[in-house]
């Protein structure tokens, strides 16, 4: 099934993938909250309810707690339904993980690969990984739900296509989800890493959260957005690309995309190593970068507390714009340092409105988010009504389906 085919197939909301997402969503977890929840009667209910444990979806999780008379079934999503596979693609790293259908990474590995090596090689590493990630979790590929892929540039999200990406040099319109798709038959998904660890933090700790911004600071400079939600990723995945905002005082700062006074050249990992080698102090990329900063190097931290002011004077107009209610700053130079740059300047400029009810943070889920916001991804695609409805009428015969949707 392709992405744009998840996307398009038409909603039933009196259907068995519906009742599975209001159970998945926890909006209702016994019959009776299903049948309050649709109107639709008991008997239509229980046969729904029927073909989705049979065909593996749903189960009985025990009972709830009893005032009186027969206590309710509580459901939940079957977690032996299957899992899902996750990698996260970053400049200079890689990891792939398998998770559960409950949000629990079995197994994941890592490896220091730079984005530059190109796609045949990079994701030639992804499909090993996989393969050894789903060995020692102790699941078979056949079982596997569907893929999700966060790579550090702007990507078309119903294509599955990186599009002009600064520094993933090779990868500028390479069809990463077919390629995927192709060597594991499953649906596959792809998205820019800020939009999947910015989702990751809403889903595990701002689930009710209506707007929220992440920004990563690594060896670039991105953010991501999730309003109601859902990642905003605008017309064609260009959303949260605030590394390439213009910043009128720095004209001479020549940035990996070929325009100058970006922020990403003023402000990222790779633009602070460089800068810190060029006053005498050999620094080779942003993780040496970090490490300097964190054994207290004076002009390290420095310059952190510098790029925290730069970043805080964009994300003021960016607080200003959205309004959100959390803010969290990721990536490796996500330290105090830097931090208490940003914080200094956008409470010092934007208006005291966008930030009275504005929590400023740093990531909660640290190098996980990403894999928490690939497997979001992927379940809400593979697991919505439409799909799940989809599914079920190609595994079961037309009549027990007609008696289930």
């Amino acid at each position: 099934m392709t992405t744009s085919a998840v996307k398009r197939l038409p909603v039933n909301q009196n259907s068995a993938g519906h009742l599975l997402w209001l159970v998945r969503t926890g909006r209702a977890r016994t019959r009776g909250e299903l049948q309050s929840y649709t109107g639709l009667a008991r008997s239509t209910i229980t046969q729904r309810l029927d073909l989705l444990r049979v065909t593996g979806y749903l189960r009985a999780s025990g009972v709830e707690g009893s005032t009186g008379g027969r206590p309710a079934e509580l459901l939940e999503v079957d977690t032996g339904h299957g899992v899902v596979l996750v990698a996260d693609l970053g400049g200079n790293h890689a990891r792939a993980a398998v998770v559960d259908l409950g949000g629990q990474p079995l197994a994941e590995e890592h490896e220091p690969i730079k984005i530059g090596c190109g796609p045949e090689s990079v994701l030639g590493w992804v499909d090993g990984a996989f393969r050894r990630v789903l060995a020692r979790a102790g699941w078979d590929p056949d079982r596997v739900r569907g893929i999700g892929v966060g790579v550090p540039g702007p990507v078309e999200f119903d294509a599955g296509v990186v599009t002009q990406p600064p520094i993933m040099p090779g990868w500028d319109g390479y069809p990463i989800a077919d390629r995927l798709r192709r060597t594991w038959n499953r649906p596959v998904f792809v998205d820019n890493d800020a939009n999947l660890m910015a989702l990751g933090e809403q889903t595990v700790h701002y689930p009710g959260c209506p707007a929220l911004v992440l920004v990563k600071v690594a060896t670039g400079v991105g953010a991501g957005v999730v309003i109601d939600g859902q990642v905003y990723r605008g017309i064609d995945g260009g959303a949260g690309d605030i590394g390439h905002i213009r910043l009128h005082d720095h004209p001479e700062a020549r940035c990996e995309c070929g325009l100058y006074g970006c922020l990403a050249a003023v402000a990222s990992g790779l633009a602070l190593a460089q800068r810190l080698t060029a006053a005498g102090t050999p620094t080779s990329s942003g993780a040496e970068l970090v490490e300097r900063i964190r054994s207290g190097h004076v002009e390290a931290v420095q310059l952190a507390r510098t790029a925290g002011k730069l970043v805080g004077e964009v994300l003021s107009t960016v607080v200003c714009m959205l309004n959100p209610a959390v803010l969290v700053i990721a990536g490796d130079l996500a330290d105090i340092h830097f931090v208490t740059g940003v914080r200094e300047v956008l409470y010092q400029s934007a208006l005291p409105r966008s930030t009275r009810h504005l929590e400023v943070t740093t990531s909660r889920l640290g190098a996980q988010s990403a894999v928490a916001g690939g497997y979001a991804m992927v379940v809400d695609q593979v697991y919505a009504p439409a799909a799940v409805d989809a599914e079920l009428a190609r595994m079961v015969p037309a009549d027990l389906a007609a008696s289930g949707r």
